[in-house]
């Protein structure tokens, strides 16, 4: 017992170790992938591929989410708003959650659940065939050619998907507040516009690209390390969907924190 005791914080220092140098070797995936982003012409064509790709596989899940998203806080808020008489910002409380929270935070959740989950199986199965090993023999470094179009494809989808989000919910909230509800499509949209900025637009766009960057850059480290086997890379890709998660939450309250402090929002 004394013994197992005694184990226990070199058990927990390897482990904030691991945890560490992961976190590390992760950071220099993104950077090395970003350095040679000039050279167009080396992952052009795979950046394409890779935008169809990600288009293809999330902008009917992203429809299938932001509607009834939009449609359930728009019930839950106009039930409150007409318990106490004011109807008409059901609009406003709407489009501020969705533009400001709700749309960056799913466009990335979908990049890295559907598109993410993907690349990292893809990443994995080039790992354990040893296709990376043979790309450096050849003086071919993998992640200028392989990680680099991801990241950027994975940015510009998910600020796509930020828009689509922000409309579909805007559009499912419009239907359950003003059809089903009675607020008139005037009060519905003027209100709309009272507590947002378009530095909200900004930042908004701005949490998605990065979101898409965090997503790609682990999707490919862990496919990239994962052990070999299909076992390895079906643990790759539930570790990368976990740790996407956690970093993208994380990020967003430091953004948000940020943003908050920079641009006071308006009453």
């Amino acid at each position: 017992m004394a013994l197992s005791l005694t184990k226990a914080p070199d058990l927990a220092r390897r482990r904030v170790g691991r945890a560490l140098d992961e976190t590390g070797l992760l950071c220099v995936t993104l950077l090395e992938g970003l350095r040679r982003s000039w050279d167009l012409r080396q992952w052009w064509g795979e950046f394409i591929e890779q935008c169809w790709f990600l288009a293809r596989v999330t902008s009917v899940p992203v429809m299938l989410i932001a509607v009834p998203l939009g449609a359930t806080i728009s019930l839950q808020v106009g039930d409150i708003a007409r318990q106490l008489g004011a109807q008409s910002g059901t609009g406003a409380l709407l489009t501020a959650a969705m533009i400001q929270q709700v749309a960056p935070l799913a466009a990335a959740l979908l990049v890295s659940g559907v598109g993410g989950s993907a690349i990292t199986a893809d990443m994995g199965a080039r790992n354990i065939r040893d296709e990376l090993a043979a790309m450096e023999v050849m003086g071919i470094n993998p992640i200028h050619r392989l990680v680099t179009p991801r990241l950027w494809a994975a940015s510009m989808v998910s600020g796509l998907l930020c828009s689509v989000v922000i409309l579909a919910g805007v559009i499912g909230g419009y239907y359950f507040n003003v059809i089903q509800q009675g607020v008139s499509p005037g009060a519905f949209f003027d209100g709309a516009t009272t507590l947002l900025q378009f530095s909200d637009l900004l930042i908004t766009l701005f949490k998605a690209w990065v979101f898409g960057f965090i997503a790609a850059a682990v999707a490919c480290y862990m496919g990239m390390n994962c052990d070999y086997g299909p076992v390895g890379v079906g643990r790759a890709v539930n570790k990368a969907v976990v740790v996407t998660s956690i970093v993208v939450f994380a990020t967003n309250y430091i953004l948000t924190m940020i943003y908050q402090v920079l641009f006071p929002p308006r009453f």
